[in-house]
């Protein structure tokens, strides 16, 4: 039985080709080697799984073969190359600074570095994980990173620049790996399905891309352990019962019931989601994520940014016109809500489920507002003209005449009052043009605190200074031993002064509010004044040896002494 060889290893890139979703970063260090102006040290830093230590491997290789291709890749024919596959080259070294992270260590490399290569041009040094080395070790390799010999190339990776000493960032060329993209991962994976002979569906690839989080090498994992599971047709349910991942099928269909305001529907999906065993915050996680593709799904001109298959888009688009950008921007809203404050629900099912109903009561709210402030000045147009167009027609004696002119002037004034409270019985509610998503309620006007110029005396400052520490005594311990001993003063009948030694009782905001509060309330006034002081705490003497205890004693009892001679007794000291 052959040895099995994972994917990540199987399918490791050998030539810059073949890097996925590096492509700035591979052309550059191609047109450094054409143009002959490679720097003495390289520093790959970026996520896991996104191709530095590949990277370096093929850049070592490259600039040692002796028949480089025009495109700048390794020939694979010439006696540098065929040693490098063979893994005994003794011109590229491999160093693990997670294990090897000592002065020793990097003194021992400091010493190959003298001898120079016996093949090839170059002697390349390629340590992973740089940044576990120790400051000695930092130390140590600074100077030959900064004047190395000619013959000498480091490339640093490491997952963590800024753990990285500046001095060493200063002395290094500097290239960004980034995360490789979803659509990336996904079709890689098809072309090595292709060359497996495994049957995938493209949907089933996807999701395996985005649980990777842009790390090829975990797309690979992933897509092994698929392998094992399914055999070598790999399918999207298959997928998603393996990898613990909810179904698109609920979101499309929460939307739907959400749409027909059918609550009960939605407690029973939600209900089928908790005993599959799925975590509820992951579940409106995902719901946010579907109702934004909803919202790229309105535009065709941003309808690519959602990172589903092509299938999954045209479905999303269809949904999307069933929902208006209030709704989806609004319950986009209250999904970002519910997921920040879940981890403070005592109750974190219910907390989901009220989120989802209040969905139901948000499609055709702000249409039928906007309706209803174009249709209303239409009815009363046409009743004004009517009447000021006939009467003028009308021929009457001249006895009747002032008649017909009380009319017409009292026919106006009837209805000038109705076109005048038309607009404000609705123009409180929204303004054209504008969509409020967080702000529902009617705005309370602001109200003026009313004026209280009780005078009190020191005894009922006391008094209510008093009673605020017995009644805040179990709800603000910390507080209330600050102030407890503070002391109030009333100095000129309109400020207060306290005394304390901690400047952190002042900057407790909210008790001091609260305090502020409860003596306006006591006193009957809010003009007054609180006004600190600040107390130095007296040193206090610690007594710590039997010595210094006895003598304290007595001082305070000379006696003790008398008893203590007669006694003939000695301190154990």
């Amino acid at each position: 039985m052959d040895n099995f060889v994972v994917s990540a290893r199987k399918y490791r890139p050998v030539t810059f080709d073949s890097v996925v979703g590096q492509k700035s970063i591979t052309s550059t260090l191609q047109n450094a080697i054409r143009t002959n102006t490679l720097t003495q040290a390289f520093l790959f830093c970026g996520p896991r799984g996104v191709g530095k230590t590949t990277c370096a491997r093929i850049m070592a290789k490259t600039i040692n073969c002796m028949n480089p291709t025009p495109d700048m890749e390794a020939c694979d024919q010439c006696e540098s190359c065929r040693s490098f596959n063979n893994s005994n080259s003794f011109n590229i070294y491999e160093l693990d600074a997670a294990s090897n992270n000592t002065v020793e260590d990097i003194r021992n490399l400091v010493d190959q570095v003298r001898i120079p290569p016996q093949l090839g041009k170059y002697k390349v040094y390629i340590i992973d994980e740089v940044h576990m080395l120790s400051q000695a070790a930092f130390n140590a390799f600074l100077k030959t990173l900064e004047e190395p010999p000619a013959y000498a190339k480091f490339i640093l990776a490491t997952t963590e620049k800024h753990k990285i000493l500046p001095t060493i960032l200063s002395r290094c060329q500097i290239f960004d790996f980034k995360r490789i993209t979803v659509d990336d991962i996904r079709l890689h994976l098809q072309n090595i399905a292709i060359k497996e002979n495994i049957t995938a569906e493209e949907e089933a690839l996807n999701i395996i891309a985005q649980k990777a989080d842009g790390a090829l090498r975990d797309a690979l994992s992933i897509f092994d352990q698929m392998v094992s599971f399914s055999g070598n047709n790999i399918t999207y349910k298959d997928v998603i019962a393996n990898l613990n991942v909810l179904d698109y099928e609920y979101y499309f269909r929460v939307v739907d019931y959400i749409l027909t305001k059918d609550n009960n529907s939605i407690l029973l999906l939600l209900n089928d989601v908790v005993e599959n065993g799925f975590d509820i915050q992951h579940f409106i996680q995902g719901f946010a994520a579907h109702l934004r593709n909803l919202l790229l799904g309105k535009d065709q001109r941003i309808i690519d940014l959602m990172e589903v298959s092509q299938q999954l888009k045209m479905r999303y688009a269809e949904q999307a016109q069933k929902c208006s950008q209030y709704f989806l921007l609004k319950s986009l809203d209250l999904a970002n809500q519910c997921d920040l404050n879940f981890r403070n629900s005592s109750n974190k099912r219910l907390h989901v489920e009220i989120c989802l109903m209040k969905m139901c009561y948000v499609e055709g709210q702000q249409p039928t507002v906007q309706q209803t402030m174009v249709q209303r000045p239409t009815v009363q147009q046409p009743t004004v003209q009517r009447q000021t167009v006939q009467q003028p027609t009308v021929q009457q004696p001249i006895a009747q005449q002032p008649t017909v002119q009380q009319q017409t002037v009292q026919q106006p004034t009837i209805q000038q009052p109705a076109a005048q409270q038309q607009p404000m019985k609705i123009g409180r509610m929204t303004r054209p043009g504008t969509i409020s998503i967080t702000a529902e309620e009617t705005k309370k006007e602001e109200v003026k605190e009313e004026v209280w110029n009780n005078v009190f005396t020191q005894e009922q400052v006391t008094k209510a200074w008093n009673d605020y520490i017995a009644s805040h005594q179990n709800t603000s311990p910390i507080f209330i031993a600050g102030i407890k001993n503070a002391e109030p003063t009333l100095v000129g009948g309109s400020e207060i002064r306290f005394k304390i030694d901690n400047i952190l009782v002042v900057k407790d905001v909210n008790n001091m509010h609260s305090l502020h509060e409860f003596l306006k309330n006591a006193l009957h006034n809010n003009q007054f004044v609180l006004k600190e002081e600040i107390v130095e705490r007296p040193n206090e003497v610690v007594l710590y040896t039997d010595k210094q205890k006895f003598e304290k004693m007595a001082n305070e009892n000379p006696n003790l002494f008398s008893i203590k001679e007669s006694l003939g007794l000695q301190l154990d000291i």
